[in-house]
């Protein structure tokens, strides 16, 4: 299959940029994108989390109930977007004009590539090796890792979101990168004019 923007990671990073990708569907320079996001969600840190401090969520809302209400919500306002479920990512190899993003199961094409996977030194995909290095907001001795990035942008075309891209550990951080990411990306598409989707109450 091959994408305008392929997004690895199914966790608060990964389904807020998705998020915000979709909601821009009626506008001209997104309307015909093909976007899809690699949901693996086993490794996120959302699995075991409990809100309490977080505006606009119920306290008590648990982690892993939000990944799959995020997972519904995307296919019912956003079914453009194709969730691939149940595959693991193992390699990016950079081609002239994309990218080769190989899983356990399938290979896909994308122009664009987002990596929101979470930042534990366990993240082994092959083709990142070169921007690996400690993570710059955890304790040494957690053995975190980030993607060296400036801005988000790894290299020209390829984005990192999340706790992988050097934010601490914080549902509403991770929420927002992830949305970071999804409007620099509608800000290329828009030819440079910085962009964002707002939905309005209308009278």
């Amino acid at each position: 299959m091959n994408f305008d923007v392929l997004i690895i990671g199914g966790g608060a990073a990964g389904l807020s940029c998705a998020l915000v990708l979709g909601s821009a569907k009626e506008k001209a320079f997104a309307k015909d994108k093909s976007i899809g996001i690699i949901a693996h969600q086993k490794a996120s840190h959302l699995q075991n989390a409990l809100f309490k401090n977080v505006l606009g969520l119920q306290p008590g809302t648990l982690g892993k109930d939000i990944l799959e209400s995020g997972k519904e919500q995307l296919k019912e306002l956003y079914p453009h977007i194709s969730q691939i479920e149940k595959e693991k990512v193992t390699q990016i190899e950079k081609l002239s004009g994309g990218f080769k993003v190989i899983t356990n199961k399938g290979i896909y094409h994308s122009k664009i590539v987002v990596v929101a996977v979470g930042y534990t030194n366990l993240m082994t995909i092959k083709g990142l090796e070169d921007y690996v290095e400690p993570h710059p907001r955890t304790k040494p001795e957690k053995n975190r890792i980030w993607l060296k990035n400036t801005d988000h942008l790894i290299e020209e075309n390829l984005y990192v979101a999340g706790t992988l891209a050097g934010w601490r550990s914080q549902f509403s951080m991770a929420c927002g990168s992830g949305s970071h990411v999804a409007t620099d990306i509608l800000t290329l598409w828009n030819d440079g004019q910085h962009t964002k989707v707002h939905d309005k109450i209308t009278v």
